[in-house]
């Protein structure tokens, strides 16, 4: 688990993925620190920040290139996050953690390269994309952690070493970001050819390759 040393680090020249507070399994938290220290340095400004939830009804959503995954066989995740950099001359940029691409990356390149396609999936295996501005999700998330642990109370995997995250109100609405139900939680809901159309700045063969 890494912190942000702030004698080194600066998110707009020396953005490293070892720099990043980071705990495997825990994604959601993993981009919820990502935002903290954004807001904090003031740059980038929160509004270019979007945070993704990816899931669908059936929690079966599969990516490619995660570090956890075996050559090119993809990793399904019941859900995944992460962070979309926006409002920038070039083109968007993708913050993934648990990817083994560049950090960050090109949207079209994590279009081509994660994304991929739905065409040849089944349907339980479409994907879905609940985006929202980084104020709001610091603004309003909160996780008790208690999807992550097992019947007898123990850690399915060992959490983060802060305390968890929690609003006045509220101390678990975890579900609320992953359901892709548009009537739930926060943000906008995009189907994959949506999310893409909306998001791919530039048009290209590899950008049109990853079109449902």
């Amino acid at each position: 688990i890494a912190r942000f040393p702030p004698e080194r680090f600066h998110w707009s020249t020396n953005m490293r993925r070892e720099d990043c507070v980071y705990t495997s399994c825990y994604c959601e938290e993993n981009v919820w620190k990502l935002c903290e220290f954004a807001r904090g340095q003031k740059t980038p400004p929160l509004e270019e920040l979007l945070v993704v939830f990816i899931s669908n009804a059936s929690r079966m959503v599969p990516l490619w290139r995660q570090r956890s995954g075996y050559g090119d066989q993809p990793v399904v995740w019941d859900y995944h996050v992460i962070l979309l950099q926006v409002g920038l001359d070039s083109d968007p940029q993708v913050y993934d953690l648990d990817s083994d691409l560049s950090f960050p990356c090109s949207m079209e390149l994590y279009a081509s390269q994660a994304l991929r396609s739905d065409r040849s999936l089944r349907p339980a295996y479409h994907r879905r994309f609940r985006v929202i501005p980084a104020d709001s999700f610091l603004l309003n998330f909160a996780s008790d952690r208690s999807h992550m642990r097992n019947a007898d109370g123990s850690w399915k995997m060992p959490p983060p070493p802060y305390p968890p995250i929690h609003t006045a109100e509220c101390q678990m609405n975890l579900d609320d970001f992953i359901s892709m139900n548009p009537a739930v939680g926060w943000g906008q809901v995009f189907s994959l050819s949506h999310f893409l159309h909306s998001y791919l700045r530039k048009s290209s063969s590899s950008a049109a390759a990853a079109l449902p």
